[in-house]
């Protein structure tokens, strides 16, 4: 069996397809094929609040290269999710008109409170200690989710307007970032000591960067040092020098910024970074719709 996740972000559309597979009743994926396509609607999303034609149509493009690589791999169910750039645009339900009839698939725009609960069913595979508290942080091009959890039970979940785009293209506005810190200070004021769980392309890549070994937790002090490091080149040399590629360059720099604040206002001197994202939930959230709940 074979699930795909299609995940419209305001920076990438990514495709994941998994193979499903059943272990003494245990259900559990593997990754296939991934593939990024840096389409960056939040430029057109939060400037504009509308997507332009060849937006549009590069994103319609992809769809259809999605539905071809489906096909191919016949995948027996998917599901294809679209945040906040679409949730911002006036235009986005046309859009997702245009993609049912010329690619064929059924795009959903879903609200930030549901991307949050998609995003953290992608960690069930962690081994996380129910004893402790754990702020899940994930943050995209135009939204930050974040989702408190306490001995196992969630606590409080919200969505802000505050993503890599959206800084870039200074559309974030200082009462969200405030909104965000009273968030965090209201919902963790009780708690006594909190670990971070950090979910993006972006907080992936700072790990891999990291060079941290065995999943072992990114410390605060440790991704202000990197934030440091990567703020100290310039946008070309953080492409020639250090190899990120073009459009993850730019956007790192805000998504350190996001991490750092977060970290720094919930008190956490440490975050583990499991490296998935939004597809890892949108799988979970299938095989438990086909499969039921895990055993």
């Amino acid at each position: 069996m074979r699930y795909a996740a299609i995940d419209v972000g305001s920076n990438a559309v990514r495709l994941l397809i998994a193979n499903i597979i059943e272990n003494n009743g245990s259900i559990s994926f593997k990754k296939n094929t991934l593939v990024r396509v840096p389409v960056r609607l939040g430029d057109d999303a939060f400037l504009n609040k509308h997507i332009s034609d060849k937006k549009a149509d590069d994103l319609v493009k992809s769809m259809q290269a999605f539905r071809n690589l489906m096909d191919v791999f016949k995948v027996t169910d998917y599901m294809a999710c679209a945040t906040s750039a679409m949730r911002e645009a006036d235009n986005g339900q046309e859009v997702v008109a245009r993609i049912k009839t010329e690619a064929g698939i059924d795009l959903q725009i879903v609200h930030g409170q549901n991307e949050a609960q998609i995003i953290y069913a992608s960690h069930a595979e962690i081994d996380i200690d129910k004893d402790k508290n754990y702020l899940y942080i994930d943050v995209g091009g135009g939204s930050t989710e974040l989702s408190l959890f306490s001995r196992g039970k969630l606590l409080a979940s919200q969505s802000f307007n505050l993503g890599t785009i959206r800084i870039l293209d200074n559309q974030d506005k200082e009462e969200t970032w405030n909104e965000m810190k009273d968030f965090i200070r209201e919902h963790t004021r009780q708690l006594k000591s909190i670990f971070g769980i950090g979910t993006g392309g972006n907080i992936n890549k700072l790990y891999k960067l990291s060079n941290e070994k065995d999943n072992a937790p990114l410390t605060y002090v440790k991704l202000k040092s990197l934030y440091n490091y990567l703020d100290s080149f310039s946008m070309k040399e953080r492409i020639n020098v250090l190899g990120l590629n073009q459009d993850r360059a730019d956007v790192i720099i805000p998504a350190c910024e996001i991490y750092l604040t977060v970290l720094k206002c919930a008190n956490i001197k440490s975050m583990y970074v499991p490296t998935v994202g939004m597809v890892d939930g949108i799988i979970q959230t299938l095989i438990e719709k086909n499969l039921g709940p895990r055993h």
